[in-house]
Parts: structure tokens; sequence; C-alpha cells
């Protein structure tokens, strides 16, 4: 691929809005044999797949590999090897800043009633991106999310299978009636997201959980939902109740109880 800056940045975007976490590398200072100067810029993939170039040989595996170092840790960093350090002579005195490029939190909203508009718009406020799903379509439609990013409108199953499942997603399950809930927790099962949140009543819960212990859904894998959904805190409005999910989707994402 080409290895100009139009490319490497079109790159970087195309990997958040997928979701996945970068590093773009940048030439900070070099010696006097590197072939690429100060500027010279380099995406890097978790798998170590890059866009651009910054010299190539060792230097520049020297490069990806600490860039996979940052992206495993999640932390932007400045990386120098000194002369005594550098396998090579082109990579003597190199900087370069590591600069991890973390895709926006998501907010995956299956269900599009009161609840979810109300969560898309909290969430959209707090700096979510917004993505909601519904096999109605007359629900997921623009006039009743205004702040959402995508609206995808089809089986679960299926919608669910075919979206980018990472570890920068929050799956809101608030589902009118909960009939394919098990669907999409046959799905979730597989996936890396960091919070489940399931709306409903013990007795609903449990009979939804029954039905997706059928279709193979593990113990493990159910008891880590996040259900009933939201910080207990009395809620009744949809307004109040998205509070509570908020809640609940921050103390997960920042650590918190």
């Amino acid at each position: 691929m080409s290895d100009s800056t139009e490319a490497i940045y079109e790159a970087a975007l195309n990997a958040m809005r997928e979701g996945e976490a970068v590093v773009l590398a940048t030439i900070v200072g070099t010696g006097s044999s590197s072939p690429r100067g100060p500027g010279a810029k380099m995406l890097v993939y978790a798998d170590g797949g890059t866009v651009g170039t910054v010299g190539g040989g060792p230097s520049e595996a020297w490069v990806v590999d600490q860039a996979q170092q940052a992206l495993a840790e999640g932390r932007s960093r400045l990386i120098s090897q000194s002369t005594e350090e550098a396998e090579d002579v082109c990579a003597a005195d190199l900087s370069c800043f590591i600069d991890v490029l973390l895709p926006e939190p998501t907010l995956l909203i299956v269900g599009a009633g009161h609840i979810g508009q109300a969560v898309a718009s909290m969430g959209a406020w707090l700096g979510y991106r917004i993505v909601v799903l519904d096999e109605r379509p007359s629900e997921v439609v623009p006039e009743r999310f205004p702040d959402a990013d995508a609206l995808l409108c089809g089986s679960l199953r299926q919608e669910l299978a075919s979206y980018p499942l990472g570890e920068h997603v929050y799956v809101i399950l608030v589902t009118p009636h909960h009939s394919d809930d098990e669907q999409a927790l046959a799905v979730l099962a597989d996936s890396e997201v960091p919070y489940i949140g399931l709306l409903g009543g013990k007795r609903r819960t449990e009979a939804t959980f029954a039905r997706a212990r059928t279709m193979g859904v593990s113990e493990t894998f159910l008891e880590q939902i996040h259900t009933p959904i939201g910080i207990d805190i009395a809620a009744e409005t949809p307004k109040e109740i998205a509070v509570s999910i908020m809640a609940d989707v921050i103390a997960v994402r920042r650590g918190g109880r």
C-alpha cells in the first residue's frame, strides 16, 4: 500500500471506525545513517501489519515490536535507541513517538424503545459512539435517534454476528419482549465485549438464560451479564433508567465499584 501520509491517516481512521486500536509511529529523531528523517510515519496493527514505513530493516522491526507492546498496554510512549543498543547502524540514535490510537467507546443498543432512546441520548452526551439495532424498521429511524452514528435493522443474531464486537463495545440489551435475547447472547458469548447489560425482571431473565443454555451458552458467560441492568437507584422513568445504565457502563469502563 502507498506510504503517503494520506493513506496512513485514512487507514488509521478506517481502523478506528471498525473499533480497532492501532499505533501511529512517527520518527522524531535520527542518527546520520537513518534512511528516513523526522516526521516519517507508519501505522502499526496489533498483528504486526503496517501501512507506510519508517525505513525498513531492523530499525523498523524494532519500532513494530515496540508498537505492539504499547498496543497491548494501551499507552503511548516515546521510544529511543542509542548507538550502543542498536543492532543496525540505521537504528542508531533513533527516536520515535508511539501514539496509541484507541477507537471511541461504542454503545451498541439492542432495542429501539423508550429506554433505548434515552440511553442513546445520554450516551451521546457522554461521548460514546451510538449504534442502535432493532428488528422493526419503523423504530430505527433518524427521527427517533438523532444522535445515533449508525442504525441497524434486521435479525439480531445476523446483525450482531456481522458487527465488529471488540473490547471497546458496550452492549445494552433493552429489547421490548426478550423474545430474541438468547439469540443475541449466543453471538455475544464468543465476543470480547467488556459489558453486556440485560433489561428485565428476574422471571424473564431466568427464562432467557434457560433458552440460551439450550443453545450452548455457558454458565460462566451468563454469570458475567449485568442483570437487572444498571446500578440500583430506584429508577422508574426511561431517563432515570438510562442514568443507572450509563453509571454501570462507566463503572466497568473506568474500573469503578
